[in-house]
């Protein structure tokens, strides 16, 4: 009898333990179940985790994330862009279907026996699925943000009734290309929805030429000289040209140009031909003779430099060479000694057959600020590179070296007014002034003729002035001087 009780007690806690252990089994499938309608712990669908969410849920979310504004920062503007107005859209339903195929598809009693193990399902990312508008995106950019929020540079600006430039603003303009990268990233990430676009800086420009012409006008009028000025001004640069003559504080035709006596000027076309009949290997006694012209101005060193050429026709020979440089303007028609015979009388030129205006230039030896400062120019050109007019004239008789050492004597001239007291301490200056005392110790004419280097560019700057009674220097000096600043500056804007 016991062994029989034994049995049967034994036999129903079997039973009881196989119904608990079933359900159990039916509890779990049951909650395995539920869980498997939903999305595993882990999932992301598009970098948006849903694990636990049903499909509508994980869709929702979605919409919430790829919906949202991107904020865009360009410069001190933040803006913020709803993604469906550059034809962003998120494919939302084939996402989900991608989802769902890998929510429903692994076998169910395998998920079912690493649920009973607690066992976290494999991490699954189902990729983004959008399409997104290039054309729209640029478009959107190019009219919405470059068209308001590009900031152009703006040029410097001349002072009214001084010298200086007052500097111009710096420009910003949209990257474009880079913007649509990094907008299209933006519009793809679901936590990186913010971003900085790129910005091309532009220097601010600086003042147009016709700025410059129109200040240094305005210097000669407001300066009390009463005579007339020729000024020409070439952006080395560019090639860019400032040519204009006024007389008396009315501004005259400069088509041609107007003759002015060349003084010391002339001993720029006469060192030129030196070196291109005689060529540049010179001896100390030679090199001395160009330092007494240029550092002394010395009349006596420029005859003996024409009589090297032909001590007869020296002169001519300089004239004609300017002549196969294409300047008709310029010319000398003796020697500097006094009583030395013109070789030229009655010599006429473009510039002194002119009716309407005369500074009565010296029958001798005659120029115009625009034929010094086209040689000028051609010495420049040919110093830096070996091209140019000079070179193209004649050809094998002049190259870099020669022009940089006809450059080098220039720089020689050490005046101190005029151009050179226009320019910061340190400023290269090649160039020759002139000027010339009548009888009476009255001087009609100041000229001066410079190459001038600076860090901004170089640049040519010929002045010429004539006055028929006496040309004050307290009034010309100064004049001369602050149009050479006003240049200067025009070259060297500072920076904002």
């Amino acid at each position: 009898m016991r062994n029989r009780n034994t049995n049967i007690i034994l036999r129903g806690i079997s039973i009881l333990l196989l119904s608990a252990a079933l359900v159990l089994i039916i509890i779990s499938l049951i909650g395995y179940s539920r869980q498997r309608n939903n999305y595993p712990i882990g999932m992301t669908i598009a970098g948006v985790p849903v694990g636990g969410l049903t499909p509508a849920e994980a869709s929702q979310r979605l919409l919430e994330v790829y919906t949202s504004p991107v904020e865009v920062i360009y410069g001190s503007a933040v803006i913020h862009i709803d993604p469906s107005v550059v034809g962003f859209q998120a494919d939302v339903e084939s996402m989900l279907a991608a989802a769902d195929l890998e929510r429903t598809g692994g076998s169910f009693w395998g998920g079912f026996w690493d649920y009973l193990w607690n066992r976290d399902p494999r991490p699954v990312d189902i990729p983004l699925s959008a399409t997104i508008s290039e054309e729209r995106l640029r478009e959107y950019l190019q009219n919405e943000i470059s068209a308001r929020y590009d900031q152009p540079p703006t040029a410097a600006l001349p002072v009214p009734g001084g010298t200086d430039f007052l500097p111009g603003q710096p420009g910003q303009t949209l990257d474009l290309d880079r913007a649509v990268l990094l907008l299209s990233d933006a519009l793809r990430s679901p936590t990186s929805r913010s971003v900085a676009l790129s910005v091309s800086r532009s220097v601010a420009t600086r003042p147009t030429l016709d700025n410059l012409q129109i200040l240094l006008k305005q210097i000669i009028q407001v300066s009390g000289f009463d005579g007339l000025i020729s000024l020409y001004m070439v952006d080395l640069q560019t090639g860019q040209e400032i040519q204009f003559a006024i007389n008396n504080n009315q501004e005259i035709s400069v088509t041609p140009d107007i003759a002015f006596t060349a003084s010391s000027t002339i001993k720029i076309p006469i060192m030129v031909s030196y070196f291109i009949n005689r060529g540049s290997n010179l001896n100390d006694s030679t090199r001395a003779i160009l330092d007494e012209i240029f550092q002394k101005s010395n009349n006596d060193a420029a005859d003996t430099l024409m009589k090297m050429l032909d001590p007869n026709t020296g002169p001519l020979i300089v004239t004609n060479d300017m002549k196969t440089l294409g300047l008709q303007d310029t010319y000398i028609g003796g020697f500097f000694y006094f009583g030395a015979p013109n070789m030229l009388p009655n010599h006429e030129t473009p510039s002194n057959s002119r009716l309407d205006v005369s500074t009565d230039p010296d029958p001798y030896s005659q120029t115009t600020a625009s034929d010094i400062g086209t040689l000028l120019t051609d010495i420049y050109q040919c110093a830096q590179n070996g091209g140019g007019a000079l070179a193209a004239a004649f050809p094998g008789k002049v190259d870099k070296a020669t022009c940089q050492l006809m450059i080098d004597f220039l720089a020689e001239d050490k005046f101190g007014s005029l151009i050179q007291a226009g320019v910061p301490d340190g400023t290269l200056v090649a160039h020759k002034h002139g000027f010339v005392r009548d009888a009476q110790d009255n001087v009609h004419d100041y000229s001066d003729a410079a190459i001038i280097f600076t860090p901004g560019g170089d640049y040519i700057l010929t002045i010429y002035t004539y006055h028929p009674v006496n040309n004050i220097w307290e009034v010309t000096n100064p004049l001369v001087i602050n149009l050479t600043r006003a240049t200067y500056n025009y070259f060297n804007v500072p920076e904002q």
